[in-house]
């Protein structure tokens, strides 16, 4: 088994990246490993995988040019000799799109935080769904988990359409966040601002 340690830039949860090989045969998964890391925290030993299918053809298409694409996270607990225990689960996805499509990670925005310094991890996922056919803003989440709670932030990045008009941008927190800590807020805020901007690669 080949690792790579890394250590989280946050706090006391110490991260292990694991490679494609590394990911026990029992963990089944759908599309490509984009992150595969394990981590310990307060509330044990735990591994994430995140992936994505990339554009697939649409079932039942009637001219052959639709396509589908989706990503997944799976969290899994790692308990001493027994099989790891899916305990949560993100699947999101774009269908039947004729034009171009895409439903992808945000580079270096995967991260195991400990923000709060309570000893649970905070697990931070970034991507953008679109299918358009003209230069129009894709819808973008943020989503993280702390143990079994939930988080979200929903909205678009945003598109320069000349040198002083842009569209899109907006984003709305969701109940958990706005009840949450500052600190979980101020880190989403930081992390939508860096990667708002649409660059069109």
């Amino acid at each position: 088994m080949i690792v790579v340690q890394i250590q989280s830039s946050f706090a006391q949860i110490k991260v292990t990246q694991l490679t494609v090989k590394a990911i026990p045969k029992t963990i089944h998964y759908s599309g490509h490993v984009i992150n595969a890391v394990h981590y310990n925290d307060r509330e044990g030993e735990h591994m994430v995988i995140t992936t994505e299918t990339g554009e697939t053809p649409s079932k039942g298409s009637e001219n052959g040019d639709e396509r589908d694409a989706a990503l997944y996270a799976y969290h899994y607990n790692i308990g001493n000799n027994t099989e790891p225990k899916l305990s949560w689960q993100t699947y999101d996805f774009i269908k039947e799109c004729p034009v171009d499509i895409k439903a992808s990670y945000i580079p270096n925005t995967f991260a195991i935080t400990d923000l709060d310094n309570n000893g649970k991890a905070e697990v931070w996922l970034m991507y953008k769904t679109v299918c358009h056919g003209d230069v129009s803003p894709s819808y973008m989440k943020i989503i993280m988990h702390e143990g079994s709670k939930k988080y979200a932030i929903r909205g678009e990045n945003k598109v320069r359409l000349s040198e002083k008009e842009y569209v899109g941008g907006e984003y709305t927190f969701d109940e958990a966040f706005k009840k949450g800590p500052e600190l979980f807020r101020q880190y989403a805020i930081g992390l939508w601002k860096k990667n708002l901007l649409e660059t069109w690669k």
